[in-house]
């Protein structure tokens, strides 16, 4: 005899109502952060003493920029599933949990927004 309902088993929600779901994501944006970090960092290393025309161009280069908006988006999104396992584990007051986990997404929306940004400008001219 299952303990599971069977409204449980349609939906297939674990016991904090997530499911697998946190799990799939922090191990997808993991493997994605794998290959555009390798990308990101054979960028850096190419454009060292570049001067800021050639940068910007390079940036601005769709085959570029895409890339490294993409790497910006699934490190924000694998940083703040990290930092929420982190927070849900070691801080014990309900009150102060949910502050830190709203604290949390908004950091993670301002870094990704802030570095978005960043490339949008030099990729659209600005």
């Amino acid at each position: 005899m299952s303990m599971r309902t069977p409204l449980k088993d349609v939906r297939r929600l674990g016991s904090a109502k997530e499911g697998a779901d946190h799990f799939w994501t922090q191990r997808t944006t993991g493997a994605a952060n794998l290959v555009l970090s390798i990308f990101a960092i054979a960028l850096a290393v190419n454009l060292i003493g570049a001067d800021h025309a050639t940068f910007k161009a390079t940036i601005a280069n769709p085959l570029v920029g895409l890339p490294l908006l993409l790497f910006i988006v699934s490190a924000a999104i694998h940083m703040r599933l990290g930092m929420q396992v982190i927070i849900e584990d070691y801080v014990h007051g309900e009150g102060a949990k949910i502050v830190l986990l709203m604290l949390n997404t908004f950091f993670a929306i301002a870094i990704a927004a802030a570095s978005a940004f960043s490339i949008l400008k030099l990729s659209l001219g600005g």
